[in-house]
Order: structure tokens, then C-alpha cells, then sequence
């Protein structure tokens, strides 16, 4: 089979099983969405099963989800294990029928996860009123936090509303799961993916509106002038191992942090991060997805503590490769501890943009073929935000269109945050590397729910 031009979207790899091939023809055509999809002509017995996307596994070498054991998500589910959803009861009621069995569950059009309104989750005596009252700063001060707060007072029943929504909008993906969109419109608003502590998960061709905290908590000792702190990532890979995140789309959609009004003199922060992989998760590949318009994106790790460090530590080994990370602020990823390959990604940082890349406690960065496209004002030192001391490597990527060492770029604009090169350890789990300069038409065409092809 000849190799698609590297202009064109990439062919995946089709496992089929209990099938003889007899002969096999590829051609690149082009799908509605501008991207080329790969074509098989198979000659096969009738009897064969057509090729259904949702029975598809991660290619060999295609990331840390390849790794050791590979991602193959529910391809191995039964008739009876496989589900179309059109309701968040439905979803969840799916994810939990037939426990880490192999299950595939199918998403069709766009699900509501938010709940009938903000008002539907608060406890008896809830009131925001009073809640501003007794913690302005004016009269609460700046150094003291609400923790120790009694479950009668504001913040009390603040924590108690927010455990309703925290319920609500949360759905617990089980082991040997695949999770996948049906046609182009299918995704989420409001829900949070919780894979948590499981093996062997695939989600695809997803798009997630960002959910949207009905009740986050004030922290008057979160810098000196404090902040609005919120829950809810769109998902989070907690303590798992081999995951795929294919195809999805993360936004805020209908609520961007434009929308959102301000009290203490500070955004009242509703968002939490598009995609959080913490607490020792390992082996997950993010392939072809769009990351867009938010500002807190990717944790790789959460935290710089010692019990954080005795888990995460010899973990958090994570691909990320033709992704779009589009008009964001931060954390594109932000890494501690984790062996994190990122390579043939575009960056497209506008306003407000600060960094992509955040070096963090004990992280090995390999940041390799990426494209950034910056706005005026944007220096290409900021790309790379260092936290703590430790050194990445970072090759061939190409800053609006020249090659930029990202590193001595940093330390000549930022000399204060010298950064050192060498992460110690080289990718070998890649599949197709395309140039960095071809990378902004391949993957700003290609990634993002609904371009499977």
C-alpha cells in the first residue's frame, strides 16, 4: 500500500479478526470535512462483520496506550454489550450494565449533562447573597480559608450543593470500555468522564462542552488577591492505564470565561480543565483532537506534594500527537513527574494567551516536529513555562513557520527561568511523524469529533 501524501489525513489501523483477506486495495478520497479517509476494498467471505469504527483498537506503536498490553477499549463486547444512548440516564445506565466486561457504548447526537438548572442542586438555606456577604474580603480578610466552615453556614451549604451536582454531571467509565460518537454531531454538555482506577479505555469522536460549576468556592489566601476555584473536568484519567482519547473536541462552548461575571474583584471562575491525567494514571495516548477557547487545559500530574510524588512517580507516561490546541491560555499540557511526548501538535496562542508547555516537578518533556502559530505581541519565549528544574528536550519545532530552539529562545527572553535541554529518554512508540511544517494543514483539517472520515 502506498503511503498517503502527508497533506492528507492518515489511514488508521483496522484490526480485523476470524476474516481472510484475499486482497486488499487502499485509495485516499476526500471526506465532507476536508479530510482524506482511507478506503478498503476487501474481497472476504459473506459472512464477514463490515468494519464498524467502534470496534477499532489502537494501533501497535502508536503512543504509551500501545504499550505492553496495547488499547482495545469494548472491540471484544458482545451483541448484548453494545449500547446507543441518546439520554445522560441512558449513558449512564450503559456504562454500568455488565460491570468491566467488554461493553461499547454509542453516542448519538448531543447529550445534556447539566441538569435542569444551577437552582436544581442547591441544598435547603443555600443562598448566594449571603454567601458573598459573609466572605467578602472587606470584613472576612485575605488569610484565612473557608475549610473549617460548619455545614450550617454559607460555605456549608455551598459544599452540600455542590455535591448534587457533583453526582450529577459525573459518569464512571468502567474497564474494557469504548466510548464513541456516532456521525459528526454527537458529544456532551456539562458532563465529566470519570475513568477512573480501570484498564483498557477508548473514547472517540466526542465533542465536550466544558461543564460549567453552579458553585465554586471562594479562596481568600489563593494569591494575595484570592480566587474563585472550580470542579469539573471534561475528563479525567485517574489512576488508569491504557487510554486512547481519539477525535474529541474540548471547548466551553455556550459559556467562554468572556461570559462569566466577577465578585471580589475576581472572575467567578466556573471551568476547570478540558482533560486532567493524574494520581499514577499511565500509558495514555491523546490522538487528533481539538483543545479550544479555555483557559486551565491539561494537567499531567496535580500536584508537587511528597504523597502526590510517592504515586506519580515511574507514571504518568502520555502521548499527545496531531492535536490542535487552539486559543488557549494555559497548561497545554502542564507536566510533573511524567515521560510526556508531544510531537506533531499545532499551538494556535492568541489573546491572553500565556504558555503551552509547563515544566513541572521531575517532568521528562519531549516537545518534537510541533507547529505554533503566535499573534502579534506573542513571543515564541513564552511557549515554555518553567515551574521547577527540570530539563525537556525540544527539536524541530517551527515558530510561524521558521525553526525555533523553544529552549534558547526561553532562556534568552526569560533569563531569570533558565531551562535546561536533555529529558533522558527518547520515543520510540510513534507512528507517522510528518513534518512540523506541514503539521497546521494536516492536523487543523483533520483533528476534532466528527473527522473520523
Amino acid at each position: 500500500m502506498a503511503p498517503l501524501h502527508r497533506n492528507e489525513c492518515h489511514a488508521r489501523v483496522i484490526t480485523v479478526r476470524a476474516v481472510t483477506v484475499r486482497a486488499v486495495t487502499a485509495r485516499a478520497v476526500t471526506a465532507a470535512a476536508g479530510c482524506a479517509a482511507l478506503v478498503l476494498t476487501v474481497t472476504t467471505p459473506a459472512s464477514a462483520r463490515p468494519f464498524d469504527p467502534a470496534r477499532q483498537t489502537l494501533a501497535a506503536h502508536d503512543g504509551w496506550a500501545s504499550y505492553g498490553t496495547g488499547t482495545t477499549g469494548g472491540a471484544a463486547a458482545d451483541a448484548a454489550h453494545v449500547y446507543t444512548v441518546t439520554t445522560w440516564d441512558g449513558f449512564k445506565a450503559a456504562l454500568a450494565d455488565g460491570g468491566s466486561a467488554p461493553k461499547i457504548v454509542k453516542v448519538k447526537g448531543t447529550i445534556d449533562a447539566d441538569g435542569p438548572d444551577c437552582a436544581s442542586f442547591e441544598v435547603p438555606g443555600y443562598d448566594f447573597g449571603a454567601y458573598l456577604t459573609r466572605y467578602d474580603p472587606a470584613t472576612w480578610g485575605r488569610t484565612t480559608t473557608l475549610d473549617a466552615e460548619p455545614d450550617d453556614s454559607p460555605e456549608g451549604l455551598r459544599r452540600a450543593s455542590a455535591a448534587r451536582q457533583d453526582a450529577y454531571v459525573k459518569a464512571d467509565v468502567p474497564a474494557n470500555t469504548t466510548v464513541i460518537g456516532v456521525g459528526r454531531d454527537a458529544g456532551f454538555k456539562g458532563a465529566s468522564l470519570q475513568i477512573k482506577g480501570v484498564d483498557n479505555v477508548i473514547v472517540r469522536n466526542l465533542s465536550f462542552e466544558s461543564p460549567l460549576d453552579c458553585f465554586p468556592q471562594w479562596d481568600p489566601t489563593d494569591t494575595a488577591a484570592g480566587n474563585w476555584n472550580s470542579e469539573y473536568d471534561s475528563a479525567v484519567i485517574y489512576g488508569s492505564t491504557h487510554v486512547w482519547m481519539d477525535h474529541d473536541t474540548f471547548t466551553d462552548g455556550d459559556h467562554p470565561d468572556s461570559t462569566l461575571p466577577s465578585y471580589f474583584g475576581r472572575l467567578y471562575e466556573q471551568h476547570d480543565g478540558e482533560l486532567d491525567i493524574v494520581k499514577g494514571a499511565d500509558y495514555v495516548t491523546a490522538s487528533w483532537n481539538v483543545f479550544a477557547d479555555h483557559d486551565k487545559t491539561i494537567l499531567v500530574g496535580n500536584s508537587d506534594s511528597a504523597a502526590t510524588a510517592a504515586v506519580d512517580r515511574g507514571h504518568l507516561k502520555v502521548t499527545f500527537h496531531h492535536d490542535l490546541f487552539s486559543n488557549l491560555v494555559e497548561r497545554a499540557p502542564r507536566v510533573r513527574f511524567g515521560q510526556v511526548d508531544s510531537y506533531d501538535n499545532h499551538f494556535v496562542a492568541g489573546d491572553g494567551y500565556s504558555y503551552s508547555y509547563g515544566i513541572g516537578m521531575e517532568s521528562q518533556l519531549v516537545a518534537e516536529h510541533n507547529a505554533f502559530t503566535l499573534a502579534d505581541g506573542v513571543n515564541a519565549g513564552s511557549v515554555l513555562k518553567k515551574w521547577k528544574e527540570a530539563p525537556l528536550t525540544a527539536d524541530d519545532n517551527y515558530v510561524n513557520g521558521a525553526l525555533t530552539d523553544l529552549i534558547a529562545v526561553h532562556n534568552a527572553e526569560v533569563p531569570g527561568e533558565v531551562l535546561r535541554s536533555g529529558a533522558g529518554w527518547t520515543p520510540t512508540l510513534r507512528t507517522r511523524v510528518d513534518p512540523a511544517p506541514a503539521v497546521p494543514g494536516i492536523v487543523d483539517h483533520c483533528a476534532g469529533a466528527g473527522r473520523l472520515g
